[in-house]
Order: structure tokens, then sequence, then C-alpha cells
């Protein structure tokens, strides 16, 4: 049994059941307990999961292209910054950092990542700069990055019986074995979403809602920085979540980059994540007042981005530092890879 385990049983034993909502936020974010919030996990071949940032530098350049960009667009002010979230051990800042002389700002809540993140950026002394929270980032012109963060962000669980939607909540047996029970919808909210969902589905189909997604999404837009916002992400649109291939949901717990749906095994030891609704955080986006300008795979829009660096290799042959990095290209935009398997959706942003 796990201390995450253990401290659900003590709730449970004061409240008959718990949202799965409130299950994953204690199993990833419990300070002590949770999978992140004692500090940075190791990604790539020896973690639990690759990330566009472990592929290598290249990711990092292709968003200081966009950074760039954005900066033009904007007149090029004084005080441009690019804004993190969900920085991680730094290494995304680091490469953007390297390939740029904007300002960075990372919003971190958690002082142990902030601690790491200081360390590894010590070497652009003032340059970058911290917030606790999205409410702290100060008007300024700015691209906002984030990659692979709603993702993980504590879903609820709902499931169709041929008539209305039931959230599916946990419930311990007297033995202590977690498992789900079938419940009334736990909020307004919940309910608000749950009617949006499509009802001609096959009895037991499941699924996720998203709220904390969305309640960030409209957070972000109220924030006071303008220029644009990066989401890196994997999800799909509304018609591709709720699929009939899609009857068990999209929610997965990841350990030594193995997937399985033991949602409720090993709590506070394994990742746990779920595919992005895309079409509902757009939507959420623009009715908060921010504007898409790009919505498509991965390895599209990067390949795009990398149209100016690939140029210049014409004519030459590349030496063995650029073969990595056309390596590390061939990884982010390949649809065999992480290409088609995540999705990036950009937004213009006025000041909130």
């Amino acid at each position: 049994m796990t201390p995450i385990h253990q401290i659900l049983l003590d709730r449970l034993a004061s409240f008959p059941c718990l949202t799965f909502a409130e299950v994953m936020e204690l199993a990833l974010y419990h300070p002590e307990h949770g999978y992140y919030g004692p500090g940075p996990r190791r990604i790539g071949r020896s973690g639990d999961f690759y990330t566009a940032v472990s592929v290598g530098p290249l990711y990092g350049r292709l968003l200081a292209t966009l950074a760039g960009q954005v900066c033009e667009e904007l007149g090029n002010p004084t005080g441009f910054t690019v804004i993190e979230q969900a920085a991680h051990d730094g290494q995304l800042a680091e490469d953007i950092l390297e390939a740029s002389a904007f300002d960075y700002l990372i919003v971190e809540p958690n002082p142990r990542y902030e601690a790491v993140q200081r360390e590894k950026l010590s070497r652009f002394g003032g340059r970058v700069r911290w917030v606790s929270s999205l409410t702290g980032v100060p008007d300024l012109p700015a691209l906002f990055v984030c990659n692979e963060l709603p993702d993980a962000m504590p879903v609820h669980l709902v499931r169709w019986n041929g008539e209305a939607w039931l959230e599916l909540q946990v419930v311990a047996d007297p033995a202590g074995a977690l498992s789900f029970a079938h419940g009334p919808l736990s909020s307004p909210e919940l309910a608000a979403e749950a009617a949006l969902l499509p009802r001609d589905l096959t009895d037991g189909y499941t699924t996720e809602i998203g709220l904390a997604a969305l309640d960030w999404m409209r957070e972000l837009a109220a924030s006071k920085f303008h220029g644009a916002v990066f989401i890196a992400d994997y999800g799909f649109d509304h018609d591709e979540l709720y699929a009939p291939e899609r009857s068990t949901g999209t929610l997965r717990r990841y350990h030594a980059h193995q997937a399985d749906d033991r949602v409720l095994e090993g709590l506070g030891e394994c990742d746990l994540t779920a595919h992005i609704h895309f079409t509902r955080l757009i939507e959420t986006a623009e009715a908060a007042g921010m504007k898409q300008r790009a919505y498509e795979h991965q390895g599209r829009y990067l390949g795009k981005l990398g149209l100016p660096w690939l140029a210049t290799l014409e004519g030459r042959a590349p030496d063995a530092a650029t073969q990595a990095l056309l390596r590390q290209y061939h990884s982010l935009t390949h649809p065999a890879f992480l290409g088609r398997s995540f999705r990036t959706v950009v937004f213009n942003k006025q000041p909130g």
C-alpha cells in the first residue's frame, strides 16, 4: 500500500466516496508522496515517458524561432519575454535561452522545482525570473509556452448508462481495496460539461471531463500579458474523442514507458494522464477572449517552424552536430514518432 493509498483510506473513513479528480490531484501533486510533488521526475529513456524536450535542444530552438516571430509581430517591443508554465527541471528554458536573447519568466508554484530550475539556469543571471502563479505574471509582451501540462490536470470520470451520465467515484471496501462506484454528478459545473457530451453512445461508455484544464485556460486568458500562447500536448477533437473505439476513455497510468488502465494502483508512484479535449479547450479560450491562430499536429507545425533552418543547410554536407539536430527534427516531426502523437494550438492574446 502506497502512502497516497493510505491517505485516501483516511479520507474515505469520513466521506462515503471521492471523485477521481480528487484522487488524481493527490496522487500527482501531494507535496511529499505525489508523483510530481517531491521534485522533477526523470524523463527520456531512463524515465517513465518521453517528451519533445527529451528529444534534444532543437525543440527549444524552434520555439525560440516562434518567439522571434511573435516579437516581430508586436513591433519588437522592449521587454519581450518568454513565459513558461510547467518548466519541470528547466531544460526547455535552457534550450530557448541559449537560442535567443529574450528574457524568461517561469510560472512555478512548487519551491522544490523552482530550486532545481534556479540551479540549472543560474548562468543566465537576471534574464530569468519566477512567479508562483499566473496571477503574478505582469503586463508585458510575451510568448507563453507549455509542453504537456493540461494532460496532467485532474479529470472526472463519467459513464453513460443509456439514459444519463453518472460519475465514477472512488470507494474503499472493508479490506482497504479501492474501486469505482456509480454516483450522481458531483457539481453543477460537471453537469454542465456532461450536457455537452454525445448521448448516442453504447451503455457503459466511459470518458473523462477535465474541469481543471478548462479553469486553467480561463485563468490563462485572464492573465495580464499580451502576445501569443503555445500549447503542445496529446489529445483529440470532439468527434475523435467520442469515437466508438474509445468506449473506455483515455485515462492511463504510466510507469517505465509502460501504460495500462489500472489507475487506482500504485498511486503516487506512477504518472496518470488523460488526452486533452482540444475542441473544448479551444472553445473555452475563445470564449475568454483569445483567438486561435494555429491548430495542427505537432509534426506539421514544428516542420514549418524549422523550414528557415533547413534552408540554411542546402548545398553543404552537415557536420556531426547538424546531423544530430536533423535526427531530432525527424523525431519531432515524423508521423511515426512524435509528429502525429502530439498536437499544438497557438492563440493570439490581448492583455487580460
